[in-house]
């Protein structure tokens, strides 16, 4: 071989072995996750596979359960896949018909919309009550806006208002998840679960694991960019509707911060306001409390 081509062709293999590897998953990521709980989480995701429908070309993985009179529809965060709200659809769906999904690597929220109501329409759900966490709690405000009259009420969880502080702290990395190899993303993602996400937790085991399963694997970096885009995308938030809300928040929320959370109090007024104290995924850590406020929220419209 001509050595000029081997000065060039050595560079463009170090690059892809860069780019390409992929480490491998830890042997048991629920080590020391609560052995009840694993083993809840493991039976649901083997008793309750995803189905799948293709809109507009991406693949959308949900769930479809129960014979409830209403629907509850989850919508998860940046980090999540349907089967993260596994304790609060298990409790739920004796008395509701409950859908969970998993975004695909959707790039606005207007594609995000787009693949929900087709998941709807193909399950023959026209009203619904909607919870979402984080991203999902910034999507419910923008089906809340376009969708007023179909939803029944809606859940803003340890989220966050349109606005401008996300993109002005994040807009450098989050410009540039396309182009770095796919394990740094996930290594950067990993690494705030360990060092924010977990000890705000009170040390819970099981998110920890939960996350870091999303990690290895289940979310890829198309994923990651494209939740990102839309974590930053503005809209008109619904300040003035009459769909009855309900705020949870965190007070020690290591991913949503203070003024964030006072702002998403001062545009929704007419929302009931629960405050815990155990991070950002509180429907992980202590699922049978969130599940009450839930069920309680709903009953007393």
């Amino acid at each position: 071989m001509n050595r000029k081509w081997l000065y060039l062709l050595v560079p463009i293999i170090l690059i892809a072995g860069v780019y390409l590897w992929k480490p491998a998953q830890p042997d048991n990521l629920y080590a020391n996750a609560p052995a009840d709980q694993v083993a809840s989480l493991q039976a649901f995701q083997e008793n309750y596979p995803p189905a799948h429908l293709i809109v507009n070309g991406r693949d959308w993985e949900y769930l479809a359960i129960g014979e409830g009179a209403e629907t509850v529809l989850f919508l998860h965060g940046m980090t999540g896949s349907y089967d993260i709200w596994w304790q609060q659809i298990e409790a739920l769906k004796e008395s509701y018909r409950v859908i969970s999904v998993t975004y695909p690597a959707a790039n606005s929220l207007g594609e995000m919309e787009a693949g929900v109501l087709a998941i709807l329409e193909q399950e023959g759900v026209k009203n619904f009550n909607v919870v979402g966490t984080s991203l999902g709690g910034y999507f419910t405000q923008y089906l809340v806006s376009k969708q007023p009259d179909r939803i029944t009420s809606a859940v803003f969880s340890n989220t966050f208002p349109p606005n401008d502080i996300i993109k002005e702290k994040n807009g450098t990395i989050g410009a540039a998840i396309p182009y770095l190899p796919e394990w740094l993303v996930m290594n950067v993602l990993r690494g705030s679960f360990e060092t924010a996400v977990y000890p705000a937790s009170g040390n819970d085991e099981m998110t920890l694991a939960f996350l870091n399963e999303i990690s290895y694997g289940r979310m890829r970096k198309p994923q990651v960019a494209g939740r990102y885009k839309c974590v930053v995308e503005k809209f008109d938030a619904p300040a003035n509707t009459t769909i009855p809300l309900l705020i949870i928040e965190a007070s020690n929320d290591p991913l949503v911060e203070e003024a964030l959370r006072e702002s998403l109090k001062s545009t929704y007024l007419q929302a009931k306001v629960i405050t815990v104290d155990n991070g950002h995924f509180p429907y992980i850590a202590t699922p049978e409390f969130y599940t009450q406020q839930l069920v309680d929220f709903w009953e007393s419209q």
